[in-house]
């Protein structure tokens, strides 16, 4: 008998331990949840990959920016009027950021009685101030590299993240325009949960050359034509306003051009871009500019070729084009006859231009 109540005291002993082992462990992961941390556990319970954005609870880093016409403005700045604030993290040359722009627009106006929505830019200010007043943006900050993306560990855009009243982060960081999308509405109160998405929605990204940083797709998009498909139907208006279908060019091998005249590396490129008109090879490709920006720097820009608008960058990210300046070229058969070009070697190559010179 007492050698048989040992044996049960010693199992349940050993019960209770692992017991309490297994609560322990139950307690770590129920805090790791609350506050927001940062790494997800293996199955060995090592750490893995870091996750994007601060800790959830943590302090939000201070900031000092300016602005679009010589302010300057900061965290403390944006935080005074005591609502929440969101940072959303964006770049000019960016698509999917200009695709999302008249949205932000239109935000700051519903949801400024509930949310301060500041916009976390950087390249030439008056790149930004272009298209600030084309969206009517607001709180727009400009940053000189990517010091204030980096401090809150951003790694791609758009991207966007809430800062409490009190300064403290109060989500993890939404990548891309339907996390981004969720975020606002959860932000405001039209949600009481943030949506799920993936951790790092950026991740999978290939760097932008412009800027070496990693857009995020936008999922409405189609996957981008490959050589040898059918390039996909445009209908864009020209600096007249007429309608101009890329079918209407079928004549001739065409250069399809992605620009925005707010675009430092646009502009740099600009020159070369109007001498290459002027004395174009006769088998160079027929140019068609489709550009974002204002109807009038578009025809500040004095291009002898085709411009069609589109604001919302749709037709560079239906041909795969994460940026400008870049450039696809569209055979006589209106079939994609090349890999998107980036940047003015690469688009003036495709031109067929004579670089020599630069």
């Amino acid at each position: 008998m007492l050698v048989l109540l040992a044996g049960q005291w010693w199992f349940l002993v050993h019960l209770i331990r692992q017991n309490g082992r297994l609560l322990v462990r139950l307690e770590a992961v129920e805090a790791t949840l609350a506050e927001g941390a940062t790494q997800s556990p293996s199955p060995n319970g090592t750490p893995t990959h870091q996750a994007e954005g601060l800790p959830v609870g943590s302090i939000a880093p201070e900031f000092t920016l300016s602005g679009l016409h010589g302010e300057t403005l900061t965290l403390d700045a944006l935080r005074s009027s005591g609502k929440p604030v969101m940072a959303l993290f964006t770049d000019p040359g960016c698509g999917p950021c200009n695709a999302m722009l008249p949205d932000v627009g239109r935000w700051q106006e519903e949801h400024a009685r509930k949310l301060t929505l500041a916009l976390v830019s950087r390249g030439e200010v008056e790149e930004n101030k272009t298209k600030a007043q084309e969206h009517g943006l607001k709180n727009v900050l400009v940053q000189k590299d990517w010091e204030v993306s980096e401090s809150y560990q951003v790694r791609g855009t758009p991207s966007a993240v809430l800062i409490a009243p009190e300064g403290k982060i109060a989500t993890p960081v939404a990548g891309g325009a339907e996390g981004i999308r969720g975020l606002l509405s959860f932000a405001v109160g039209e949600r009481t949960q943030l949506p799920m998405q993936p951790q790092q929605p950026q991740a999978e990204g290939q760097p932008c050359p412009n800027c070496g940083k990693v857009h995020a797709a936008d999922p409405t998009v189609a996957a981008a034509q490959k050589v040898g498909e059918e390039a996909p139907e445009v209908k864009l208006p020209d600096l007249e306003g007429n309608t101009v279908e890329l079918a209407d060019f079928r004549d001739k091998e065409t250069l399809v051009l992605f620009w925005n005249p707010g675009c430092g590396f646009c502009q740099q490129m600009l020159p070369d871009l109007k001498e290459w008109e002027m004395q174009a090879p006769k088998d160079a490709p027929r140019l068609v500019v489709v550009s974002a920006g204002a109807e009038e720097a578009n025809k500040e820009m004095g291009l002898a070729s085709p411009v069609l608008l589109d604001q919302q960058f749709a037709t560079g990210r239906t041909f795969g084009a994460s940026g400008t300046p870049s450039a696809v070229l569209v055979d006589a058969e209106g079939k994609v006859a090349s890999e998107v070009a980036v940047g003015a070697p690469g688009v003036l190559a495709l031109a067929g231009a004579d670089q020599t010179k630069t």
